[in-house]
Order: structure tokens, then sequence, then C-alpha cells
């Protein structure tokens, strides 16, 4: 590893054997920003860039920021920028997100050229977006007339975040998880929507917008995570000359606060709604859950005991918890809010029934103790506790799947730690923490106090019962009807030529042609010419692991897992017996 004289200070290495790379951390001397580079040797790079964005309401602002951030730049005034990159790009990962607590930005491309292209888009997208007001219209939400060019007519709302929402939701199991975050973080950003409730959407503003934008997305604010064979001074030169050279150091740092803890239980009723004019319809359509504020999700210790916990009550049919909640009789199903919640900067545990009725909302409570206290008392068996957690290491050290490169997965695993100030080498490097485990669960009083410590011992859980309501979504449509024809009533000439003007300008920029010639692409001369494969380990690594001459075998970082393929010829199969293969 070189440590580089640059823009950056180099702050510490950790090697992470399991993993065969090794994490280096710096920081940008000038801004605060940080950047984590997980160093492997694997051609295909990851980059990601992301900022702390905590909202302090359920307008959405971080959620319609991410869409309008990607809406053009001052290097890239093109109205869609990502989606034109697409076509000029080999990347084979782009893509931006929303978090309850950040917001990010990653790409991945096996390319160089590719890399610096996509490298000099994101960095302009992030910290010098255009946030032109047409793209906040468009993409947050905004006022029509319904026949656009008419004011004669009803005003509504339009915008794609706006829509997005509306949609989403509208699912009882979306409303059921916001109203849970809503009562168990009474106080910080994890008790708003961060991606926004409808009826808030329309309040925010285009400068309130522009404000947060300012405020948030600044490099003091930015955590950069890269992975891959990457040379990591000209990064850091590419990233201070495109970007962070350009601002000074932030004072103002951005943090979720812990949760204030209950001084005692909160039980609360919500509704959602439900179109029916059957009465009989709403019976057996409420849902019951409680859950439980826990520790830091930062203490990976902490993470995989919650973790070990939730999947022995509740990991399959015979596991305590979920047995009972399937067997109850006043519900159809355990509630799809039914395990370990580690997103947030605290865990939360959540159990619950779906198919119940409001008047069983004590039953479901004292069931659910009766369970946990006979857990406290009588334990878990062995066997079962060994069982779960040969599963539970499987999963933490498995790296695969979710349509995410290799590298990106990493990444993300350490993301939550970083946003939180806390170490995202320790989620990375998890091979201490479940050696630890391992010998913890050696005591036979481990699972029993574990339930008395986050469960049983815990004051600060919520009981929520999410009952259906036939009067709700027509309430909710004549309160949406009643502020457009309010806001209406108030418009003079000049302000309803104006909205009509909007909508003309932003239809007529939506059918505009960019200049694609205005980004980068990557041409011929940029593909190499042969492909790289994997080598296999050599004849002396193979014969010192006692191998057989027809196996090749491969040293990666695979975290501890051994993965194993057999390839064999077939005989002449037609297309009957070929469905038959496995």
């Amino acid at each position: 590893m070189t440590q580089v004289k640059s823009a950056f200070e180099f702050i510490s290495s950790t090697e992470v054997s399991s993993l065969n790379l090794t994490v280096e951390h710096y920081q940008h001397k000038q801004t605060g920003a940080v950047h984590y580079h997980l160093a492997a040797d694997n051609q295909e790079k990851v980059f990601m860039v992301a900022l702390r964005t905590m909202p302090k309401d359920s307008t959405g602002v971080a959620h319609i920021l991410e869409h309008t951030a990607l809406c053009g730049s001052e290097k890239f005034p093109v109205r869609d920028p990502f989606f034109m990159m697409t076509r000029r790009s080999l990347n084979t990962f782009m893509n931006a997100m929303t978090s309850s607590d950040w917001t990010a930005y990653p790409f991945a491309s096996q390319n160089d050229k590719d890399f610096d292209n996509l490298l000099s888009v994101y960095l302009d997208a992030v910290f010098f977006a255009r946030l032109d007001e047409l793209d906040f219209a468009q993409e947050g939400h905004r006022v029509e007339f319904e026949e656009m060019s008419n004011p004669e007519t009803d005003l509504v709302y339009k915008g794609v975040v706006f829509n997005e929402m509306k949609g989403a939701m509208s699912s009882p199991v979306s409303q059921l998880w916001q109203k849970i975050s809503k009562h168990l973080f009474p106080t910080n950003t994890y008790h708003y929507n961060s991606g926004g409730e409808p009826a808030e959407i329309t309040d925010l503003s285009y400068q309130q917008l522009k404000s947060f934008y300012s405020s948030h997305y600044h490099p003091s604010n930015s955590i950069f995570m890269t992975f891959g064979d990457i040379d990591v001074a000209e990064l850091h030169e590419k990233i201070d000359q495109q970007a962070l050279a350009k601002f000074e150091k932030q004072d103002q740092q951005w943090a979720v606060p812990l949760e204030q803890r209950l001084a005692a239980p909160v039980r609360v009723e919500e509704s959602y709604a439900v179109e029916t004019d059957n009465a009989e319809e709403l019976n057996d359509k409420t849902h019951h859950v409680i859950a439980w504020l826990l520790g830091e999700s930062a203490n990976l210790k902490e993470q995989l005991e919650a973790h070990l916990l939730s999947q022995l009550l509740l990991d399959n049919s015979a596991s305590p918890l979920r047995k009972a909640l399937e067997k109850c009789e006043f519900a159809s199903a355990p509630s799809p809010m039914c395990g370990l919640e580690d997103s947030n900067r605290e865990m939360s545990f959540m159990c619950g029934i779906e198919g119940s009725n409001i008047a069983d909302a004590d039953a479901f409570e004292k069931l659910v103790f009766e369970i946990l206290n006979e857990v406290a008392d009588k334990g878990v068996e062995q066997e079962e506790i060994d069982s779960v957690l040969h599963q539970l290491e499987f999963h933490q050290r498995e790296i695969g799947g979710d349509s995410h490169p290799y590298g990106m997965q990493l990444i993300f695993s350490g993301m939550s730690a970083a946003t939180h100030y806390g170490d995202p080498v320790a989620m990375i490097n998890i091979e201490p923490a479940l050696e630890a485990l391992k010998e913890d669960v050696k005591d036979p009083q481990f699972v029993q106090n574990l339930v008395k410590d986050l469960l049983l011992s815990n004051r600060h859980f919520i009981r929520l019962s999410l009952r259906p309501d036939s009067e709700l979504g027509s309430e909710e449509l004549r309160i949406e009807k009643t502020k457009l024809e309010k806001m209406k009533a108030e418009l003079s000439e000049v302000d309803a030529q104006a909205i009509v003007q909007q909508s003309l300008a932003l239809k007529a920029r939506q059918e505009q042609e960019d200049d694609g010639d205005l980004l980068p692409s990557v041409g011929l001369v940029d593909v190499p010419a042969e492909m790289k494969y994997p080598e296999a380990d050599s004849d002396s690594i193979r014969q010192s692991a006692k191998l057989a001459d027809n196996v090749a075998s491969y040293s990666v970082g695979t975290n501890g897992i051994v993965y194993q393929q057999l390839i064999t010829n077939l005989p002449n199969l037609n297309a009957k017996e070929l469905q038959l293969l496995p």
C-alpha cells in the first residue's frame, strides 16, 4: 500500500484476510470528507459517494433531491445525464438511492476510461447540481390545470416522487412500517417518512430544496467508499480537482441523536384506508405489532446477538414465537413486520400478526410476553442454538446475489457505521465478532439473558394496532381536493397564467432532445482486446491441498466460505429430458 501525499491524509490501514483485501482510511485535509478504500485485486472498480441526509419532516426533501440532482449539472447541462450515460458506458452498475438517514450515488465498471467518465459525471451531479426549478416541478411536485392550457379547469397535483409515494403509501405494509417508526422514534429523524408522505410532499418549496442541498450536499458531510484495483493517489487527485478543492470546511456536523428512551411502553391505534361499503369486510383486517428499540447497529457484537435472538424466536414454524403467532386463534398469519431491523442508528425488533381484530390487541400482547417469559425461564435447546448460529454465520459471511456487484455489497455492509461516525472496518471484518459469539453461546444462560436484557427488561417498546377504515381514503381525497380548490380560488389571473406557462415550459423541456456529445463516452480504443479471467491456483498449491488432477482451485476472498462447482459431460438429451435436470 502506498501512503499517498495529496489533498487527502492517510489515517489507517486494516487487513481483512478473510476477504483478501485491505481497508484504507483517508480524510480530505481541506473539507474533512472521509474516504474508505477497499483495496483488492479485482478488476471491477466500485465507487460511491454518500451524504448524511436527515430530514426533519415528511416532505420527502431528501428523496426529491436525489431525483433532482440527477437532472443535469454545471459541467454536464443535459436533462437526464444518468439515463444518457447508460448508453455511453460499460458500467456494471449505476444507481442512486435514498434511505432514512443517507443518500448514496454508486457505480461500478471494469473499464478504466469508463470509471473515470462516470466519476466525473457523479462528482458534478452531487456537488454541482443545477437544481432547475422546472426539474423540481417535474421530479417533486407541481400543480397543473386538468386541461394544461385552460385555467377554467380544476387544479391537480403532479410530480414523479408525489405519484411514486402515493403508490407506495397505498400499501398497508408500508403504512404499518411508517407508523411503527413514528411511535418508536418520537424525537429523531426516523419519526418521519424520508420518502415523503403525499399530503406533505406538496408543502415542500423550491427554496427549501435548495437550502437542504446547500447544507447536506457538502464535502464535509460526505463519505467516499471505493473498491478494487484502484490507484488511490490518482483517484484522490481527481476527486480533489473536480470537486472538493472548490469547497471550504463546513462547521455543521450532521448526526442522528440517540432516541430518548420511553419511560413506559406506548400502546396506540392507527388506521389505514380500505375501499368497501360493506362493514363486514372490515373484520379480520387489523394488524397488531409490538416493536422494541434496541442498541446501536454499528456495534457488531450487539447486532449479531440481536440477529441470533431474532432468528431463534422467529426463524421457522418450530421457533417458539413464530409457532405461537402462526397458531393463535385471533389472526390469519404472522405479520410481515417480524424480525430485526438494523439499518437505522439504533436497531429495532418486531413481531406481530395480521388478519386480526382491534379487540384482540391485549390477547396478542399477552401471548407474546408469555412466550418470551417461557424462553427466558426454560431457554432453548443447545442444538437449536448451534443450528441457528450456523445459519447466522453463513448469512453474515455470504457475499453474493442481490444484483449488486461484489465490491458494492462489501461497501454497503460498512455504510451504516460510516454514516453514524462508527467503524465500517469492524462491520466488514466480521471474523472476531463471530468467534466471540461462538464462545458466548456456550454459556447455558446466554440466550435467556438476551431475552431478558433486550426485550423483557426493555421498557422502550410500542404496541401498534393498525385497523381498517373504509372512510379514510375518501377523507384524504376530500382534504386534497379542498386544498386545491382553495388554492384555485385565491389565484389571480397572473398566477393562473404562471401555472400554464410552467406546464408548457416543462412539456417543451421534456420534449427537447439533449446533446449527448456533452457527456463523456467510451470508444473502441478504450476497450481491451482480450478478456481477463481469474487464474487457477498453481500446481504446487493444488498438490499441497491434495486435490485430484481434474480439480481446479481458485484462491479468492470468500469470507471463509468454500464454494464448489461440478462440471460433467452430458449425453444428448431431448427438450423434455433437459427439464428434468436439477
